[in-house]
């Protein structure tokens, strides 16, 4: 992640259109796509608590919910800060934008469900059902800005053209992306370790475990 930021944000060469103000693509891309790449994983884990009753893919759900939703609070800000200098405010009710902040909703409702409920069990099946219910937001997402008219521009590294980002920009862009999603898969990995052994707090291996710790 600091070879990409430095990379990105130090030596990349400016945009002919939006100068320096383009950099932030370094931090506001990669988060917008693991936000959705964490929701994505996040209602698999669901669809397997509930189709093979895992009690373990609803701990998943609950260690990735947090970790999806700083993602998509990064992407927005960063989308904010981008916006001003090129759309001349901080926000606009546009359609990725709206979009997106439904996902951060989604997310907390994902989290706030869970923990309304006394009886984990229950807790983890209404958590799993909205974290699928919410899958439709994601195609949304990705094609708002071919299905509407918006101000945000459209997908530029998805695009089969060689042409669409300079080299001297994809590639501290792959890297970052590329960081972030290990830092994602690696925080959530620890999330879903403490929710393991906070659920299972009460065995001898646990207590075990945590006197040698």
């Amino acid at each position: 992640m600091i070879v990409g930021w430095v990379w990105g944000l130090g030596f990349a060469p400016a945009d002919y259109q939006q100068k320096d103000s383009y950099r932030i693509i370094f931090i506001h891309v990669p988060s917008a796509i693991l936000s959705m790449g964490a929701y994505s994983s996040m209602a698999i884990a669901a669809i397997v608590a509930l189709v093979w009753q895992l009690r373990n893919a609803e701990l998943a759900v609950i260690a990735i919910a947090p970790v999806g939703a700083c993602m998509t609070a990064i992407a927005l800000i960063t989308g904010a800060a981008w916006g001003k200098p090129m759309w001349g405010a901080w926000w606009v009710w546009d359609a990725r934008l709206t979009s997106e902040l439904i996902l951060l909703f989604l997310y907390l409702g994902v989290l706030s469900l869970y923990h309304a409920f006394e009886d984990k069990k229950s807790a983890g099946r209404a958590a799993s059902i909205l974290a699928i219910v919410g899958v439709i937001n994601l195609p949304i997402i990705h094609f708002s800005v071919e299905w509407w008219n918006t101000l945000h521009q459209g997908a530029s590294i998805t695009k089969f053209n060689r042409d669409a980002v300079d080299p001297s920009m994809f590639w501290p862009l792959m890297i970052n992306i590329l960081a972030f999603a290990a830092f994602v898969g690696t925080v959530t990995l620890i999330r879903f370790k403490n929710e393991i052994l906070h659920r299972e707090k009460h065995r001898p291996w646990v207590r075990q475990l945590l006197t040698k710790g």
